[in-house]
């Protein structure tokens, strides 16, 4: 069984088969999908996916990119919490920092990140953190919160690694987990698979970020959960391991950090 730890199954790109979407990925053995709110104005609609098929969880929160509107500005460590009490919601974020982008100041992406790392803290869910052009800032902010020992601890996983070694080796070091995307797969990324090869196979998980980043061979396609396969059979090249034995760790890694989650009777 593989696991796509992050996709945005709510996104345009799928709404007109969604049900085969979901199917194609149970037959190419994606046992669980967890999708992604970006806003949580959105979180209904996202729900709705999830609660329509039961290998379907959700992450909860505001992605860097909404930390500066409006609606991003209202989120709470307390809504934050009151939401994490549905059963599909399993973990917090997507959050983080986006320097590359800028879409919001950088000081309000701080101040969301920094929202929904309590929130995580206080639920003991994990939080899923985005992060590009923003190492530094990412490793002081995560290194502050886990510093405070007010509340329980901070466990969570950077998504999308895309990152610098520094970053992916003080993450693992703070207990924090690193999923790699189709990116892994793409002819430019001869320094993310170094920076991969040296990482612990017991802190990596894989995903899509589906509808983007299709793995080679699928690149340039819209990307869906089926294909987190390619980027498993590319850690396995990296890794000089079997694909199964690839299939087996992200597996038994994912629930490890995702422990809301039910583990399949056959997992």
């Amino acid at each position: 069984m593989l696991i796509d730890s992050h996709c945005h199954l709510d996104f345009p790109d799928f709404a007109d088969e969604l049900d085969d979407v979901v199917m194609r990925a149970r037959t190419a053995g994606v046992g669980r999908m967890v999708t992604i709110c970006t806003r949580l104005d959105r979180l209904d609609r996202v729900l709705a996916i999830a609660e329509a098929y039961d290998d379907v969880f959700v992450g909860a929160g505001t992605h860097p990119h909404e930390a500066g509107t409006p609606e991003g500005e209202a989120v709470t460590v307390e809504r934050l919490v009151d939401l994490s009490a549905h059963p599909k919601i399993v973990g917090i974020g997507e959050t983080g920092l986006d320097y590359f982008y800028d879409h919001s100041p950088r000081e309000a992406q701080q101040a969301s990140f920094r929202r929904h790392m309590a929130a995580a803290r206080r639920t003991g869910l994990p939080m899923i953190v985005h992060t590009r052009d923003a190492d530094d800032d990412t490793i002081r902010l995560i290194a502050e919160c886990r510093e405070d020992g007010a509340v329980g601890p901070l466990r969570g996983v950077i998504h999308c690694f895309s990152s610098g070694r520094e970053l992916a080796e003080k993450a693992v070091a703070m207990g924090f987990y690193v999923s790699l995307s189709g990116i892994l797969t793409f002819k430019r990324s001869d320094e993310i698979r170094s920076i991969v090869a040296d990482l612990p196979l017991d802190r990596l998980l894989v995903e899509t970020e589906a509808p983007y980043l299709a793995p080679v061979p699928k690149r340039g396609k819209r990307n869906e959960p089926a294909f987190v396969a390619h980027t498993a059979a590319m850690l396995a090249e990296v890794k000089n391991v079997s694909v199964e034995e690839v299939a087996r760790r992200t597996t038994r890694n994912f629930f490890a950090l995702f422990d809301r989650v039910p583990v399949p009777v056959a997992a």
